[in-house]
Protein backbone atom coordinates (compact mmCIF):
# COMPACT_ATOMS: atom_id res chain seq x y z
CA UNK A 1 0.00 0.00 0.00
CA UNK A 2 1.47 3.27 -1.09
CA UNK A 3 0.57 6.06 1.50
CA UNK A 4 -0.18 9.81 0.51
CA UNK A 5 -0.45 12.48 2.56
CA UNK A 6 -1.76 15.87 1.18
CA UNK A 7 -2.10 19.27 2.78
CA UNK A 8 -4.26 21.77 1.42
CA UNK A 9 -3.08 26.29 1.23
CA UNK A 10 -4.82 28.45 3.33
CA UNK A 11 -2.12 31.07 5.01
CA UNK A 12 -2.26 31.16 8.67
CA UNK A 13 -5.07 28.25 8.50
CA UNK A 14 -2.20 25.88 8.14
CA UNK A 15 -2.01 25.47 11.44
CA UNK A 16 -5.27 23.83 11.21
CA UNK A 17 -3.64 20.81 9.44
CA UNK A 18 -0.45 21.23 11.38
CA UNK A 19 -2.49 20.49 14.29
CA UNK A 20 -4.29 17.48 13.26
CA UNK A 21 -0.47 16.20 11.94
CA UNK A 22 1.06 16.75 15.38
CA UNK A 23 -2.02 14.65 16.84
CA UNK A 24 -1.33 11.79 14.37
CA UNK A 25 2.79 11.69 15.56
CA UNK A 26 1.60 11.71 18.70
CA UNK A 27 -0.62 8.28 18.32
CA UNK A 28 1.91 7.28 15.97
CA UNK A 29 4.93 7.64 17.92
CA UNK A 30 6.60 8.37 14.54
CA UNK A 31 7.45 11.25 12.19
CA UNK A 32 4.79 12.30 9.41
CA UNK A 33 7.89 11.64 7.11
CA UNK A 34 8.30 8.18 8.07
CA UNK A 35 4.54 7.44 7.71
CA UNK A 36 3.72 8.04 3.99
CA UNK A 37 5.85 7.41 0.74
CA UNK A 38 4.84 10.82 -1.14
CA UNK A 39 3.90 14.04 0.70
CA UNK A 40 2.06 16.85 -1.40
CA UNK A 41 1.35 20.73 -0.34
CA UNK A 42 0.30 23.65 -1.94
CA UNK A 43 1.27 27.00 -0.49
CA UNK A 44 0.85 27.08 3.54
CA UNK A 45 0.53 23.23 3.32
CA UNK A 46 3.87 22.95 0.98
CA UNK A 47 5.77 24.91 3.42
CA UNK A 48 4.76 21.98 6.04
CA UNK A 49 5.38 19.59 4.08
CA UNK A 50 9.06 20.47 3.28
CA UNK A 51 9.08 21.14 7.01
CA UNK A 52 8.30 17.75 7.70
CA UNK A 53 11.01 15.80 5.60
CA UNK A 54 13.90 18.51 4.82
CA UNK A 55 15.94 19.24 8.14
CA UNK A 56 17.47 22.50 8.62
CA UNK A 57 20.55 20.76 8.11
CA UNK A 58 21.77 17.42 6.73
CA UNK A 59 22.81 16.41 10.62
CA UNK A 60 19.37 18.27 12.37
CA UNK A 61 16.27 15.89 12.96
CA UNK A 62 13.33 16.43 11.06
CA UNK A 63 10.70 19.47 12.36
CA UNK A 64 7.60 18.08 14.32
CA UNK A 65 4.60 18.91 13.80
CA UNK A 66 4.30 20.27 17.04
CA UNK A 67 7.11 22.92 16.34
CA UNK A 68 5.33 23.80 12.79
CA UNK A 69 2.42 24.88 15.01
CA UNK A 70 5.02 26.99 17.12
CA UNK A 71 6.37 28.82 13.34
CA UNK A 72 2.78 29.32 13.01
CA UNK A 73 2.48 30.86 16.62
CA UNK A 74 6.02 32.83 16.90
CA UNK A 75 5.69 33.54 13.04
CA UNK A 76 2.73 34.70 11.62
CA UNK A 77 2.97 38.12 12.22
CA UNK A 78 6.41 38.37 11.29
CA UNK A 79 5.58 36.55 8.09
CA UNK A 80 2.02 38.57 7.55
CA UNK A 81 3.18 42.26 8.73
CA UNK A 82 4.22 45.45 6.42
CA UNK A 83 5.53 48.89 7.20
CA UNK A 84 3.41 52.18 7.28
CA UNK A 85 5.46 53.19 3.94
CA UNK A 86 4.26 50.05 2.32
CA UNK A 87 1.09 50.60 3.59
CA UNK A 88 1.21 53.77 1.49
CA UNK A 89 3.08 52.94 -1.62
CA UNK A 90 0.28 50.31 -2.22
CA UNK A 91 -2.27 52.21 -1.39
CA UNK A 92 -3.87 49.62 1.20
CA UNK A 93 -3.72 47.05 -1.50
CA UNK A 94 -4.57 48.15 -4.32
CA UNK A 95 -1.11 49.03 -6.17
CA UNK A 96 0.65 46.81 -4.78
CA UNK A 97 1.03 43.27 -3.05
CA UNK A 98 -0.09 43.82 0.35
CA UNK A 99 2.98 41.96 2.06
CA UNK A 100 6.56 42.50 0.74
CA UNK A 101 8.90 39.45 0.55
CA UNK A 102 11.36 39.94 2.79
CA UNK A 103 9.63 38.73 6.43
CA UNK A 104 8.36 35.58 4.80
CA UNK A 105 12.25 34.81 3.11
CA UNK A 106 13.90 35.57 6.37
CA UNK A 107 11.45 33.17 8.44
CA UNK A 108 11.72 30.61 5.67
CA UNK A 109 15.69 30.91 5.82
CA UNK A 110 15.81 30.80 9.61
CA UNK A 111 14.20 27.02 8.97
CA UNK A 112 15.36 25.88 6.04
CA UNK A 113 19.20 27.45 5.74
CA UNK A 114 20.64 25.93 2.83
CA UNK A 115 18.59 22.81 2.46
CA UNK A 116 18.02 21.45 -0.71
CA UNK A 117 14.53 19.63 -2.65
CA UNK A 118 17.04 16.38 -2.71
CA UNK A 119 17.17 16.65 1.05
CA UNK A 120 13.43 15.29 1.45
CA UNK A 121 13.68 12.37 3.78
CA UNK A 122 10.35 11.18 2.01
CA UNK A 123 9.20 12.40 -1.96
CA UNK A 124 7.95 15.47 -2.09
CA UNK A 125 5.29 17.04 -4.27
CA UNK A 126 5.04 21.24 -4.09
CA UNK A 127 2.98 22.57 -7.13
CA UNK A 128 3.14 26.29 -8.71
CA UNK A 129 2.10 28.23 -11.31
CA UNK A 130 4.69 30.05 -13.96
CA UNK A 131 3.06 32.81 -15.42
CA UNK A 132 5.49 33.68 -17.56
CA UNK A 133 5.05 30.58 -19.47
CA UNK A 134 1.94 29.98 -18.07
CA UNK A 135 1.92 25.98 -16.99
CA UNK A 136 1.68 24.24 -13.64
CA UNK A 137 5.32 23.94 -12.43
CA UNK A 138 5.67 21.02 -9.52
CA UNK A 139 8.31 20.78 -7.38
CA UNK A 140 9.60 17.25 -7.44
CA UNK A 141 12.18 15.75 -5.03
CA UNK A 142 12.61 12.31 -6.64
CA UNK A 143 13.59 14.55 -9.81
CA UNK A 144 15.72 16.77 -7.60
CA UNK A 145 17.92 13.57 -6.44
CA UNK A 146 18.20 12.98 -10.68
CA UNK A 147 19.31 16.55 -11.93
CA UNK A 148 20.93 19.23 -10.31
CA UNK A 149 19.49 21.95 -12.56
CA UNK A 150 16.19 20.58 -10.59
CA UNK A 151 17.14 20.49 -7.18
CA UNK A 152 16.08 24.11 -5.99
CA UNK A 153 17.03 25.59 -2.18
CA UNK A 154 13.98 24.33 -0.02
CA UNK A 155 13.94 27.80 1.35
CA UNK A 156 13.19 29.27 -2.25
CA UNK A 157 10.80 26.20 -3.00
CA UNK A 158 8.65 27.35 -0.03
CA UNK A 159 8.51 30.81 -1.43
CA UNK A 160 7.11 29.55 -4.98
CA UNK A 161 4.40 27.83 -3.56
CA UNK A 162 3.56 30.48 -1.30
CA UNK A 163 3.68 33.10 -2.94
CA UNK A 164 -0.40 33.95 -3.77
CA UNK A 165 -1.64 36.93 -5.53
CA UNK A 166 -2.28 40.00 -3.62
CA UNK A 167 -0.32 38.82 -0.88
CA UNK A 168 2.87 38.46 -1.59
CA UNK A 169 4.88 39.60 -5.21
CA UNK A 170 6.07 36.47 -7.34
CA UNK A 171 8.74 34.31 -6.93
CA UNK A 172 11.63 34.58 -9.53
CA UNK A 173 13.77 31.67 -9.47
CA UNK A 174 16.65 30.71 -11.17
CA UNK A 175 16.59 27.84 -13.47
CA UNK A 176 19.98 26.51 -12.43
CA UNK A 177 21.75 25.37 -15.42
CA UNK A 178 19.57 25.99 -17.88
CA UNK A 179 19.51 30.00 -18.79
CA UNK A 180 16.95 32.22 -17.78
CA UNK A 181 14.36 31.98 -14.97
CA UNK A 182 11.21 30.58 -13.94
CA UNK A 183 8.59 33.56 -12.52
CA UNK A 184 6.18 31.48 -9.61
CA UNK A 185 2.87 32.21 -7.72
CA UNK A 186 1.10 30.10 -5.31
CA UNK A 187 -0.34 26.95 -6.61
CA UNK A 188 -3.05 27.48 -4.83
CA UNK A 189 -4.58 29.07 -8.48
CA UNK A 190 -5.04 25.60 -9.75
CA UNK A 191 -4.37 23.03 -7.13
CA UNK A 192 -4.84 24.39 -3.84
CA UNK A 193 -6.10 20.88 -2.45
CA UNK A 194 -2.73 18.31 -4.43
CA UNK A 195 -4.37 15.56 -3.15
CA UNK A 196 -5.31 14.29 -7.34
CA UNK A 197 -2.21 15.52 -7.87
CA UNK A 198 -0.37 13.21 -5.49
CA UNK A 199 -2.12 10.55 -6.22
CA UNK A 200 -1.70 10.84 -10.29
CA UNK A 201 1.85 11.20 -9.32
CA UNK A 202 2.00 7.91 -6.96
CA UNK A 203 0.39 6.07 -9.77
CA UNK A 204 2.93 7.32 -11.96
CA UNK A 205 5.57 6.21 -9.39
CA UNK A 206 4.01 2.69 -8.98
CA UNK A 207 2.53 1.80 -12.20
CA UNK A 208 2.10 -1.88 -10.84
CA UNK A 209 0.44 -0.84 -7.52
CA UNK A 210 -3.80 -0.98 -7.21
CA UNK A 211 -3.75 -0.19 -3.20
CA UNK A 212 -2.93 3.48 -2.40
CA UNK A 213 -3.93 5.51 1.02
CA UNK A 214 -4.79 9.20 0.66
CA UNK A 215 -4.82 11.37 3.97
CA UNK A 216 -5.85 15.14 2.89
CA UNK A 217 -5.61 17.56 5.52
CA UNK A 218 -7.76 20.92 4.64
CA UNK A 219 -7.09 24.47 6.38
CA UNK A 220 -11.18 25.14 6.74
CA UNK A 221 -14.04 25.47 4.13
CA UNK A 222 -15.19 29.25 3.86
CA UNK A 223 -18.93 29.84 5.40
CA UNK A 224 -19.00 33.78 4.54
CA UNK A 225 -22.14 34.64 1.85
CA UNK A 226 -21.31 36.93 -0.74
CA UNK A 227 -25.33 38.33 -1.41
CA UNK A 228 -26.44 38.81 -4.99
CA UNK A 229 -27.32 42.00 -4.27
CA UNK A 230 -23.42 42.75 -2.57
CA UNK A 231 -21.85 41.32 -5.29
CA UNK A 232 -23.85 41.68 -8.27
CA UNK A 233 -22.13 44.90 -9.72
CA UNK A 234 -18.68 44.28 -8.42
CA UNK A 235 -15.94 45.22 -10.74
CA UNK A 236 -11.75 44.48 -10.40
CA UNK A 237 -11.13 46.27 -7.32
CA UNK A 238 -14.24 44.58 -5.19
CA UNK A 239 -13.48 41.41 -6.69
CA UNK A 240 -9.67 41.36 -6.16
CA UNK A 241 -9.34 39.57 -2.77
CA UNK A 242 -12.86 37.94 -2.38
CA UNK A 243 -12.18 36.15 -5.95
CA UNK A 244 -8.84 33.98 -4.40
CA UNK A 245 -10.68 32.87 -1.45
CA UNK A 246 -13.52 31.28 -3.76
CA UNK A 247 -10.76 29.80 -5.97
CA UNK A 248 -8.42 28.31 -3.80
CA UNK A 249 -12.36 26.87 -1.92
CA UNK A 250 -14.05 26.06 -4.51
CA UNK A 251 -10.64 23.88 -6.21
CA UNK A 252 -10.44 22.42 -2.79
CA UNK A 253 -14.07 21.08 -2.43
CA UNK A 254 -13.59 19.62 -6.20
CA UNK A 255 -10.92 18.26 -5.83
CA UNK A 256 -12.05 16.28 -2.37
CA UNK A 257 -15.34 15.35 -4.35
CA UNK A 258 -13.01 13.71 -6.81
CA UNK A 259 -10.81 11.51 -4.56
CA UNK A 260 -14.54 10.35 -2.55
CA UNK A 261 -15.66 8.64 -6.51
CA UNK A 262 -12.49 7.51 -6.97
CA UNK A 263 -11.64 5.98 -3.95
CA UNK A 264 -15.22 5.38 -2.41
CA UNK A 265 -15.94 3.85 0.97
CA UNK A 266 -17.16 0.52 0.14
CA UNK A 267 -18.92 -2.64 2.42
CA UNK A 268 -16.67 -5.08 3.27
CA UNK A 269 -13.37 -3.04 2.17
CA UNK A 270 -10.49 -0.99 4.06
CA UNK A 271 -11.06 2.87 3.59
CA UNK A 272 -8.59 4.37 1.40
CA UNK A 273 -9.46 8.11 1.94
CA UNK A 274 -9.54 10.15 4.78
CA UNK A 275 -10.34 13.69 4.43
CA UNK A 276 -9.88 15.86 7.47
CA UNK A 277 -11.79 19.16 7.09
CA UNK A 278 -13.33 21.89 9.31
CA UNK A 279 -15.74 25.02 8.52
CA UNK A 280 -14.16 28.17 9.67
CA UNK A 281 -16.60 30.84 11.40
CA UNK A 282 -17.09 34.14 9.39
CA UNK A 283 -14.33 35.79 11.58
CA UNK A 284 -11.02 33.77 10.80
CA UNK A 285 -11.62 32.57 7.02
CA UNK A 286 -8.66 35.10 6.61
CA UNK A 287 -6.00 33.66 5.56
CA UNK A 288 -3.70 36.83 6.81
CA UNK A 289 -4.93 36.98 10.47
CA UNK A 290 -2.49 36.22 12.63
CA UNK A 291 -3.20 38.11 15.77
CA UNK A 292 -3.19 36.05 19.13
CA UNK A 293 -7.03 35.85 18.92
CA UNK A 294 -7.17 34.30 15.32
CA UNK A 295 -5.00 32.15 16.07
CA UNK A 296 -6.72 30.98 19.47
CA UNK A 297 -9.36 30.53 17.52
CA UNK A 298 -7.45 28.24 14.58
CA UNK A 299 -6.56 25.89 17.57
CA UNK A 300 -9.62 25.51 19.08
CA UNK A 301 -11.06 24.70 15.81
CA UNK A 302 -8.71 21.93 15.42
CA UNK A 303 -9.17 20.61 18.48
CA UNK A 304 -12.37 20.35 18.01
CA UNK A 305 -12.39 18.53 14.19
CA UNK A 306 -8.99 15.92 16.14
CA UNK A 307 -11.96 15.53 18.80
CA UNK A 308 -14.67 14.40 16.22
CA UNK A 309 -12.42 12.78 13.97
CA UNK A 310 -11.00 10.84 17.07
CA UNK A 311 -12.09 7.51 15.87
CA UNK A 312 -11.10 8.00 12.00
CA UNK A 313 -7.78 9.25 13.48
CA UNK A 314 -7.31 6.32 15.23
CA UNK A 315 -8.27 3.42 12.14
CA UNK A 316 -5.78 5.68 10.19
CA UNK A 317 -3.15 5.28 12.36
CA UNK A 318 -3.19 1.84 12.40
CA UNK A 319 -2.93 1.72 8.66
CA UNK A 320 0.04 4.01 8.78
CA UNK A 321 1.88 2.02 11.23
CA UNK A 322 0.94 -1.25 9.44
CA UNK A 323 -1.34 -2.90 12.30
CA UNK A 324 -4.82 -2.32 10.53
Amino acid sequence: MIKILSIDGGGIRGIIPAMVLAEIERRTARPAAHLFDLIAGTSTGGILAIGLTIPKCPSAALYTSAQLIDMYERQGTRIFSRSLGHRLSACGNLLHEKYPSASIEQVLLDYFADSRLRDAATDLLIPSYEIERSFPFFFRSAIARERTDYDFPAREVARATSAAPTYFPAMKLSAGALAGHYTLIDGGVFANNPAACALVEARTTYPDCNDFLVVSLGTGELNRCLPYEQAKDWGVVRWAMPVLDVVFDGVSRTVDYQLRQLLPDSAGQCRRYYRFQTTLDVSNHSMDNASPENITALKALAHNLVESESSNLETLCEKLTGND
